[in-house]
């Protein structure tokens, strides 16, 4: 059952009961854009508790992709599904998004099936938490019949709903993803959009026309929370990819209103998750280093080795039960200089996601 929205007060109270519970414990304070980790060990009548629980830490294969993708070398780095997917689950992994079904023909002799996938899945102790698939009605039952193979309980995409800024193809965006996040709640499934940071710019809905006669300034909705409110609950989901949320709090904070006059409305993650946490099952926990002189403002780098404030971010949403977090990192690949990165960047991502931590009385 969904929770019943909660305000910009009580968020901020929360996370002041979250810095106070730090406090209490002998941790430092992490403010807002501070390393994502908290060490330490609580005192008296705290108890401590992973702020993410082992069973739903995860990780999005396009991190690793070009392991997925490899032939058969002598590296030494796995390669396929069958060593990625059983090295992965000694790294501590329990979950895995997919970003595509496919590996190197030469390790088969033809391409894997879903349910050989599944198997490797099962005989590792893993589950498929979600894919990044191409969301549309004419392939949709397909990509369902593949998901409920490999056991998902999600089915998603890498995709905007509609990269449009028009609010009439929102709309039709929203009817489309009703009807087909209907077909995949009878089939046990939760299906979800994943945002970089557009889906968070502002929707052209206000004044003049342009000579298509298309709005040309904005009322100062965002096109992805303007699609929250157009789709049903019941039926689409969301998976938060956290770094492109804080780069549209860089990029996306200024628009046009209807009179011409430039606004200025910053962007906060934080507070778009937790009036509706329970419509955001995924999320990709993904870091970056601040670079203000860039165009996004930030660069990817393993989980814990950045700004962003993973801690405060996942305590102040609440219900950690609920959530999963996917580890993506876009640059992981380090190619044939250095084939064992990503693999490598998967296990310093792990660790520090399990050094989250969430102190309790």
């Amino acid at each position: 059952m969904f929770k019943s929205p909660v305000s910009r007060r009580q968020v901020l109270t929360a996370s002041a009961g979250a810095a106070a519970a730090l406090g209490a414990a002998g941790l430092p304070v992490l403010a807002t854009g501070s390393p994502a980790l908290a060490h330490g060990h609580g005192s008296g009548r705290l108890r401590v508790e992973p702020l993410i629980p082992a069973r739903n830490r995860g990780i999005i294969l396009y991190s690793v992709r070009d392991r997925i993708s490899a032939a058969p070398d002598d590296s030494g780095v796995p390669y396929g599904f069958e060593r990625v997917l059983a090295r992965l689950a000694e790294i501590g992994y329990k979950e895995i998004e997919f970003a595509g079904y496919n590996q190197n023909t030469s390790i088969l002799g033809r391409q894997i099936t879903p349910a050989e996938i599944r198997k490797i899945l099962d005989d590792n102790g893993l589950v498929a938490n979600g894919a990044h698939t191409s969301i549309n009605a004419a392939t949709f039952d397909q990509q369902l019949d593949i998901a409920e193979t490999l056991g998902m309980k999600h089915i998603g995409t890498g995709s905007d709903p509609t990269g449009s800024a028009y609010r009439s193809d929102w709309d039709a965006a929203a009817d489309l993803w009703n009807e087909l996040g209907r077909k995949a709640r009878k089939r046990g499934m939760k299906l979800y959009t994943h945002n970089h940071d557009a889906a968070y710019g502002f929707l052209l809905d206000a004044g003049p026309l342009d000579a298509n006669g298309k709005p040309t300034r904005s009322s100062g909705q965002r096109k992805l929370e303007y699609f929250f409110g157009r789709t049903d609950e019941r039926y689409v989901f969301f998976e938060m990819d956290i770094y492109w949320a804080y780069v549209a709090r860089f990029k996306h904070h200024t628009y046009v209103d209807a009179r011409g006059n430039a606004r200025e409305d910053l962007f906060d993650p934080i507070l778009t998750v937790a009036p509706r946490t329970e419509r955001f099952p995924l999320f990709h926990a993904k870091d970056g280093d601040r670079a203000p002189a860039q165009v996004n403002g930030y660069t990817m780098v393993p989980l814990g080795e950045g700004d962003i404030n993973f801690q405060q971010f996942f305590e102040v949403i609440g219900e950690q039960n609920y959530h999963h977090a996917n580890w993506e990192q876009d640059t992981a690949p380090g190619g044939a200089a250095n084939p064992g990165q990503s693999i490598d960047f998967a296990g310093i991502s792990y660790r520090n996601m399990s050094d989250l931590t969430i102190y309790r009385r």
